[in-house]
């Protein structure tokens, strides 16, 4: 379930709202132990993904480094290069 979650920080462009929420949605599936809740156990889901989400930008906001940002289409092209490699026939 987690391994949906990447790193967001020091990229260029910045993480977007759409990347922390999906990673603090991840993060509470994973959590929780299911990726959808019961009605009952909705909204308490709900608002721990909020937060989560919330928190993590303040986080991200906060985080300095010296390193040059990296770019995410060099990051992705080398993400794929390694899922060929385990994954070749």
């Amino acid at each position: 379930m987690c391994r949906n979650i990447h790193t967001l920080h020091n990229f260029e462009p910045a993480a977007t709202s759409d990347e922390v929420h999906a990673a603090a949605l991840q993060y509470v599936r994973k959590i929780a132990g299911t990726t959808k809740p019961s009605k009952a156990n909705q909204g308490a889901f709900d608002e721990a993904v909020h937060e989560i989400a919330h928190i993590t930008q303040h986080l991200l906001d906060a985080l300095v480094t010296n390193a040059p940002p990296k770019n995410r289409e060099v990051e992705a092209e080398k993400a794929r290069a390694r899922a060929a490699g385990r994954y070749a026939a």
